[in-house]
């Protein structure tokens, strides 16, 4: 299992939710915490709670579905810390379930998109360069298990993508120290997932963070975070390890 102590992990969408959850563990490990929100103000409870773990922390803000602002914040993270070793690409969005399914708007589709992918790709080519040549890296995407329901095919269009994206990029990343894997939360009880989920936002750990501490050398992979739930750090880690293909 990777030693995160002093190490740099980015969180994307960490003010709430599955963000703030991964965020405070990865803390409670010991990494140092880069946190994003759309505004800094956002993240201000967070930050406290962070800095009550002992580790470094550094909040930044951007609207990841206008790219000018992503890569205004990646510059002001990379002037402040020293290289990011870990990064969680959590933040998502969804454009609501729409019940005409032969109207679902372009725009609907341009702004999952922007978000859920082409900020996630922003990201991922700033920090794999440098991941690479330092022979370290982990990156966790979050994607979603939907299917079956065009009413939010904006949503499930995009996740697909970024699936795609995260597995064509196995073989290459194969023998390098790097990995990148999908992490499904599953069904919560978050502003995304509403009210009706079955499961408390509490129950994404630590099946969330086991994707950064895995240390097999595979990516491309997808972690449910509802097959860890109750587990401890280790004995999550050990099942991926064992089980995930």
């Amino acid at each position: 299992m990777v030693d995160v102590r002093g190490k740099w992990t980015l969180v994307t969408g960490a003010s709430r939710g599955v963000g703030r959850q991964i965020s405070l563990k990865m803390a409670e490990l010991g990494s140092n915490i880069v946190v994003h929100s759309r505004n800094l103000s956002h993240t201000d409870d967070l930050v406290h709670e962070i800095e009550d773990f002992g580790v470094k922390v550094y909040a930044v803000e951007a609207e990841l579905s206008d790219q000018t602002q992503v890569a205004s914040m990646l510059d002001r993270v990379d002037s402040t810390v020293p290289g990011i070793d870990i990064l969680f690409n959590n933040a998502g969005i969804s454009t609501g379930y729409n019940q005409n399914l032969y109207g679902h708007s372009l725009e609907a589709f341009r702004i999952c998109y922007e978000v859920n992918m082409i900020a996630v790709a922003n990201i991922c080519y700033r920090y794999l360069p440098d991941m690479l040549k330092r022979g370290f890296g982990r990156i966790v995407n979050t994607t979603s298990g939907i299917k079956d329901q065009p009413e939010l095919s904006a949503y499930a269009a995009s996740k697909a993508s970024l699936d795609k994206f995260v597995r064509d990029f196995a073989p290459t990343l194969e023998g390098s120290g790097v990995m990148m894997n999908l992490m499904d939360p599953g069904w919560l009880r978050t502003d995304l997932g509403g009210s009706d989920a079955p499961n408390a936002v509490e129950t994404v750990i630590p099946g969330a963070v086991v994707g950064a501490l895995l240390d097999d050398g595979k990516s491309g992979r997808w972690i449910s975070a509802q097959d860890y739930v109750g587990m401890s750090v280790a004995t999550a880690v050990s099942k991926a390890e064992k089980y995930i293909k």
